[in-house]
């Protein structure tokens, strides 16, 4: 269960000190330029992925907090669980960190600061950050464990 919870604090600490400094060095809605591909960025994000509801009048804030909370207690609980799976538990401590480097953001700021902006040509992939990444990267992992195991998902 240890290592479970450092690789999630590992990430929580990549995720946050990532933040910081797109906070601290990058004006917000400026833009560096990366490659033909990539622009680092500082946007403010207070809705969840892909900015789903950033246009409400800010009670999204307490609830993805509250949603954020409920996935960590679950989550933790769930590698506790599952110690026999160990793929399993390597893609919930990739979201663990993930949901609570997002929660630091939100509850700190009232919102999360992305900042990978991926692009080709007119096609832009909605910003993101580490967080999300491991997020993503956790989920990618779980269908990858059921359907090579031809399992349910957190059976």
């Amino acid at each position: 269960m240890r290592k479970y919870i450092l690789i999630a604090l590992s990430i929580v600490i990549l995720d946050l000190i990532s933040k910081q400094w797109i906070f601290n060095h990058l004006n917000l809605g400026s833009a560096l330029v990366v490659n033909s591909f990539l622009n680092i960025v500082h946007f403010q994000n207070t809705g969840a992925a892909f900015s789903f509801l950033s246009k409400a009048s800010g009670w999204q804030r307490y609830f993805f907090m509250s949603i954020s909370l409920a996935a960590i207690i679950i989550i933790t609980r769930l590698i506790h669980e599952r110690l026999k799976q160990p793929l399993l538990c390597l893609a919930l401590s990739f979201i663990l960190g993930g949901a609570i480097g997002n929660l630091c953001d939100r509850s700190y700021y009232g919102f999360v600061i992305d900042f990978i902006y991926v692009h080709y040509e007119a096609f832009y992939w909605p910003a993101f950050n580490v967080a999300d990444s491991f997020i993503s990267t956790g989920v990618a992992l779980i269908l990858y464990d059921a359907f090579k195991n031809k399992k349910p998902l957190l059976a």
